[in-house]
């Protein structure tokens, strides 16, 4: 980190969490921040279950668990659920009974699958403690997932709806074309 003090210059990673920090000398990092879906350290009852379960499959009661892992936790789930609406295997079959499906997440909300194959999740700040932990300093409501951004020029345009009459993730809304025309 070169240095650079929390208390001076608080960096925000997006793309660290407790994986990558099991194997760091933490110290010079506390009280920096990361984004994430998902901490370990989320008091939750589902979420301490996992932790246990998790640690017992690998047979290490210090193994951390990480938001990838609970974007599969959920995934699964719901993957589950839409066999047993579908009463089939069949891909398809499967993609359409997914959508408007719920399952609980790991820090206490519901995950629904939106017409665009994206989740709801919320959106939570954590600051890294010594133990190489994050304490929650912020969360969200849950935010609905979208395949396209609205502040950039080239996807202002674009919608992900893999619903009837639409079924295209890259439509154009302006021409009504789906596909690599659309973008």
């Amino acid at each position: 980190n070169q240095g650079i003090k929390a208390e001076d210059i608080p960096v925000v990673a997006f793309s660290v969490g407790e994986e990558e920090l099991a194997g760091f000398d933490t110290a010079p990092l506390v009280g920096h921040l990361a984004a994430w879906n998902y901490f370990q350290s989320v008091d939750d009852p589902a979420n301490a279950e996992f932790i246990k379960s998790w640690r017992g499959f690998i047979g290490d009661p210090e193994r951390v668990t990480n938001d990838p892992m609970e974007a599969h936790v959920i995934g699964f789930n719901l993957w589950v659920q839409a066999v047993e609406k579908a009463g089939t295997t069949d891909t398809d079959a499967v993609l359409d009974a997914i959508i408007g499906l719920e399952t609980p997440n790991l820090t206490g909300g519901i995950a629904k699958m939106l017409p665009n194959h994206h989740i709801t999740k919320p959106v939570l700040i954590g600051e890294i403690q010594a133990d190489g932990q994050f304490e929650v300093v912020s969360a969200s409501d849950l935010v609905p997932g979208d395949a396209w951004s609205d502040f950039l020029p080239e996807s202002k345009l674009i919608e992900a709806d893999w619903t009837a009459p639409i079924n295209c993730g890259n439509y154009n809304t302006e021409t009504k074309a789906c596909g690599a025309s659309a973008l």
